[in-house]
């Protein structure tokens, strides 16, 4: 997985709040076996109109979310079911973060453990995020060793995370990484026991 310290990048708004993740990724797409190729059906149902071309009025095809890195969304995103395509279609469309008021657990949890960083604000900072995300131009740095989301027009916000999870995310490791720390005490320990 990729290491998050510091990202900075520019901002879409998805100003629904219990965004599925049937929404996200829809079923159909979910019979692949790889974690990469779920982007290009990311929002599939609102990103295309019924003949297959682009929903102009979806807000992710607009011209000044090209690019976006970082999302911003309301409350309760990631809700149904616990399909861990979700974050993978989201990461392998670009996204590096999703910021709302609150997350389904499972969600939350499946994108710490894909190297997305989901991270709650209060419903008044995400209002204030989704205004500017608005702009064409409007970026966001996230500092993970800080904790902290900024903008370079005097928003600051502090956010919480599991110390577990934030060390996992800032050396890009997943538990199976993670174990490998362990690899010589694992042998030492197995030829004892021979």
């Amino acid at each position: 997985m990729e290491p998050f310290v510091v990202h900075k990048g520019k901002v879409a708004g998805l100003d629904r709040a219990n965004v599925d993740t049937d929404q996200i990724i829809p079923k159909q797409f979910l019979k692949r076996i790889e974690r990469t190729g779920f982007g290009k059906f990311l929002f599939y149902d609102w990103r295309y109109l019924p003949d297959g071309t682009p929903n102009p009025q979806f807000e992710l095809n607009r011209p000044e979310n090209e690019g976006a890195t970082i999302l911003v969304a309301n409350e309760n995103f990631g809700c149904g079911s616990s399909r861990e395509h979700a974050p993978w279609a989201l990461a392998d469309y670009g996204f590096r973060a999703v910021i709302a008021p609150s997350f389904a657990d499972i969600f939350y949890n499946n994108c710490l453990k894909n190297s997305l960083l989901p991270i709650k604000l209060s419903k008044e900072d995400v209002a204030y995020l989704l205004k500017q995300a608005q702009r064409s131009d409007y970026e966001l740095t996230i500092s993970l060793e800080q904790q902290v989301v900024f903008d370079d027009e005097g928003f600051t916000s502090a956010f919480d995370i599991d110390p577990y999870r934030k060390q996992l995310l800032l050396k890009g490791w997943d538990e199976i990484d993670l174990t490998f720390v362990y690899e010589p005490h694992i042998v030492a320990y197995e030829q004892s026991r021979s």
